[in-house]
């Protein structure tokens, strides 16, 4: 019998890693299980205290993986996470351990379920200027120009996005046509061209906490 794939998610400081160690825990009686960090944060080995990654202890009672595995001046990206991911969950469903997807960034956990919409290759050329564009208008007026270049893409992303604007430009075409289902590469619905196998029928388990709580223990961690 395959081995499931659990999804834990929820807001910063919501409990998330204490969980799924507490949850990785009992199920060594049963096979045990291996925690797959899903934080785009929590990646990068420099980020260790302010993201509130799991200690070289809790490392050392269950696996981990895709924890502090990069350089913070190296990029990292939804696509690199799900190539990453789909290994590390078929070496875990290898050894019989259910593969524990932990983290907040819901763009990675949405690829991971359903893939990513192709995304045109984009040249440097493009990117310096989307990038240069930002800088000298703004996120509010880039926005702007977004909507006149690209307007069903432009209406999907927030004024203050500069990162989703940027990808936009890139990639919104001349002719203007929106990107796959207005998304600025976000998953596409339905579509699981690089999902991960396994995760169809993933089991997922959002966490809930008091707003002001989660407020005070973000701000313990250097970060509010």
């Amino acid at each position: 019998m395959e081995q499931p794939v659990v999804l834990l998610t929820g807001p910063t400081a919501s409990g998330k890693s204490a969980l799924a160690l507490e949850l990785a825990r009992r199920l060594e009686l049963v096979g045990g299980a291996v925690i797959i960090n899903a934080d785009s944060m929590q990646v990068y080995r420099e980020l260790h205290i302010v993201t509130a990654r799991p200690t070289t202890a809790d490392e050392a009672m269950v696996p981990h993986r895709l924890y502090g595995i990069l350089p913070a001046t190296e990029a990292w990206s939804a696509a690199a996470f799900c190539a990453q991911a789909h290994d590390v969950i078929a070496e875990a469903h290898a050894q019989g351990r259910i593969a524990l997807v932990v983290g907040g960034t819901g763009l990675y956990l949405r690829a991971l379920l359903e893939g990513l919409a192709p995304i045109p290759k984009i040249s440097a050329a493009v990117r310096e200027e989307a990038r240069a564009l930002m800088d000298r208008l703004g996120p509010e007026a880039f926005h702007r120009r977004l909507a006149e270049k690209d307007p069903e893409t432009a209406a999907m992303l927030g004024t203050t996005d500069r990162q989703r604007q940027t990808r936009a430009w890139e990639v919104s075409p001349k002719p203007v046509a929106p990107l796959p289902n207005g998304s600025a590469n976000h998953p596409r619905a339905g579509s699981r061209p690089n999902g991960a196998r396994g995760c169809r029928d993933a089991a997922t388990g959002p966490l809930r906490a008091d707003r002001c709580a989660l407020c005070g223990d973000v701000r313990g961690r250097g970060i509010g």
